[in-house]
């Protein structure tokens, strides 16, 4: 007898259906499992019989031969154990074949026949709403599916709960799962807590409204990881479809741990040592990277310059295509990765340079190396240089607390709410070179400033560029239509290391 029941299998961000296919004939007792599997998948074969005696039911002594199709596509995981023995009950006679026409089922099996959660659920709950098909799951997963309205999900603790509930003998569990503001995150962390630098808060918010990518430049101490981890804090609420997304890739990834509501904007900060492929994903079975788990939040490299070469320049092609195509020998991956860069490093190797009250040891041959290590490309690709200086002991004890996050937040949303009303879809730093000069009306005196800018500095192309970009920016927190002389001069000194702060 043949049996047939779907279940999927994760590519990137997309859930492929895969049709588990069990033929059982006459002959010596044997259980094949084709379709390019792993390892994993072929030992399904010991975990589902032993599930099957386990939970009650018998294996017959006949020749069942699995197929997972498509045949040339990888099969990896332990997902399709619960597919796999539905499917051997079906062509053995002890599950009624048509109960499976509808149905798509996913887990992993213990020995005694309960089933353990899997990775991925919530791209295929996406796939699995899309067809029509009931999708039974493991109870640990069914709130992360559930998160899919519409999606028809059973959760299911065992095997032969499952078999249960396919020949109606018992009924379905409801599987639901709360859907909170995507943003209504609950953090201890405020800017009000950063005793001064408010020349770095306002870049900072600049940065978030324009959506720029960032590097903050002082001496070791001076708050610029205090200041990046901020951040999210005063970042506008994701929209439904961005904390789907972003929750869909922390879901392949594996790193949900059964989280029942949609993510917030996620914040990243790997360590310096990290690889290449650890920032932009792969691996044997390609997983999302950092630049990808960092999707619609923020990616913070601290101690920019001790990063790896390769995994500094391998960031370029994502920042400015805001995606990442990871490619083996039969096929081509894509992962979003639309991220604010933030970065953050000292000026020179003792890190001295720029700190009045203590003396740099270093030559100038050594500071010209070590700022070398951020290669020209990449730095055209952060729009704000952000000077962080040391803070005195006075600002320390008695400075007054600052602005809060939720202050700042305010700003930032009615001037994305600005750009928004005068029709700009992309973000200010996504602006192309004929939407430049659509939306970024200069008056008289901000062209005379800009051009005179450009002459006393030596500004580059690039430069002018930025200077315009962030200058919108600071227009649209203004709610100005057009870019006055102050948001001109204000944007040019979030370019310090065109200024030659340290030549």
């Amino acid at each position: 007898m043949l049996a047939r029941i779907i279940s999927y299998t994760t590519l990137g961000l997309a859930a492929l259906p895969v049709e588990v296919e069990v033929d059982a004939a006459p002959g010596l007792p044997t259980l094949t499992i084709v379709g390019l599997p792993d390892q994993t998948v072929k030992e399904a074969r010991e975990r589902v019989h032993s599930a099957i005696i386990n939970s009650q039911f018998r294996l017959p002594s006949q020749r069942f031969i699995v197929n997972l199709a498509p045949a040339d596509v990888k099969k990896a995981g332990g997902s399709f154990d619960v597919a796999i023995a539905l499917g051997l009950l079906a062509a053995s006679g002890q599950v009624d074949p048509s109960s499976l026409a509808s149905v798509a089922a996913l887990g992993e099996l213990a020995l005694d026949g309960s089933v353990r959660p899997i990775h991925g659920i919530l791209p295929v709950a996406l796939a699995a709403r899309q067809s029509h098909r009931r999708l039974f799951v493991p109870a640990a997963n069914a709130p992360e599916a559930a998160m899919v309205e519409g999606a028809d999900v059973v959760p299911i603790t065992s095997l032969s709960e499952a078999i249960d509930i396919l020949a109606g003998l018992r009924p379905a569990a409801s599987a639901r799962a709360p859907q909170p503001s995507p943003h209504s995150t609950i953090s201890s962390l405020d800017f009000a807590d950063v005793k001064g630098q408010a020349h770095a808060k306002r870049a900072l918010e600049v940065a978030v409204a324009g959506g720029h990518h960032a590097l903050l430049l002082g001496p070791p101490g001076s708050g610029k990881t205090m200041l990046a981890q901020r951040l999210p804090t005063i970042q506008p609420a994701l929209s439904f479809e961005e904390a789907l997304e972003t929750t869909a890739i922390h879901s392949v990834a594996g790193l949900l741990d059964g989280a029942s509501s949609l993510m917030p904007r996620p914040f990243r900060a790997p360590h310096h040592t990290s690889s290449a492929t650890s920032l932009i994903g792969g691996g044997p079975l390609p997983k999302p990277g950092e630049v990808s788990l960092a999707h619609h939040g923020v990616l913070f490299l601290d101690e920019l310059p001790e990063f790896h070469r390769d995994a500094l320049e391998s960031l370029r092609q994502p920042l400015e295509a805001g995606l990442v195509h990871v490619a083996r020998t039969k096929r081509s991956l894509p992962f979003p990765a639309r991220f604010m860069l933030v970065a953050a490093m000292n000026p020179c190797i003792c890190g001295f340079l720029t700190d009045p009250n203590r003396r740099c040891r270093c030559s100038s041959t050594q500071i010209q190396r070590y700022l070398a290590k951020i290669s020209g490309p990449l730095l055209d690709r952060i729009d704000l240089h952000i000077d962080v200086p040391a803070v005195s002991f006075d600002v320390i004890t008695h400075a007054p607390s600052g602005e809060t996050s939720a202050q700042i937040r305010a700003r930032v949303i009615e001037a994305q709410a600005w750009r928004r009303n005068r029709g700009q879809k992309h973000t200010n730093a996504q602006l192309s070179s004929k939407e430049l000069k659509t939306y970024c009306e200069l008056t008289t005196e901000a062209l005379k400033l800009l051009k005179s800018a450009m002459q006393e500095l030596n500004l580059s192309a690039r430069s002018y560029t930025k200077i315009l970009k962030i200058s919108r920016t600071i227009a649209d927190l203004a709610e100005s239509n057009q870019i006055l002389p102050e948001h001109i001069a204000e944007a040019i000194q979030y370019r310090s290391l065109d200024r030659q702060l340290w030549a």
